[in-house]
């Protein structure tokens, strides 16, 4: 019995996982910064290199917590990811501006953070929507016996 293992020769792959779109996005984008953020001068890396890779693991946590939320405790965590997406972007300007990032790596992630701005913008839209509606119906005359 010692003798057959089946699982020998079969090559070790770790599983595929499905992200939500957004987190899909904000992973790829992530790995782009770190590559960039690892070139970065020093007087910026430890400061404000620093500051922004800590904002991009802090808007992928935010998601990721609000992915498995009901849609009204979604809305708080969209909302804090819309202004720590915002306050990424000033940031990175910054670092633009102070040439410590390149026009081309700069345009890389900003067109990339705009996407992902765009998208958490509709998923705001959409649940505010949503909520909206429900809150319609359940004040609505025929619910509460009004004609």
């Amino acid at each position: 019995m010692s003798g057959l293992n089946f699982h020998k020769n079969l090559p070790l792959q770790t599983p595929p996982q499905r992200l939500l779109p957004l987190l899909q996005k904000l992973k790829e984008v992530y790995l782009l910064w770190y590559g960039y953020y690892t070139t970065l001068p020093k007087v910026h890396r430890h400061s404000l290199g620093q500051r922004i890779d800590n904002l991009f693991i802090e808007i992928i946590e935010f998601i990721a917590i609000a992915s498995f939320l009901s849609k009204e405790e979604k809305l708080p965590y969209i909302k804090v990811s819309i202004r720590k997406t915002d306050t990424l972007k000033v940031l990175l300007m910054v670092l633009w501006e102070t040439k410590s990032l390149d026009n081309k790596k700069y345009i890389a992630l900003s067109v990339k953070i705009e996407e992902i701005g765009k998208m958490l913008g509709g998923w705001r839209g959409q649940i505010t929507k949503t909520l909206q509606h429900v809150q319609g119906r359940q004040n609505s005359p025929a619910k509460t016996g009004e004609k």
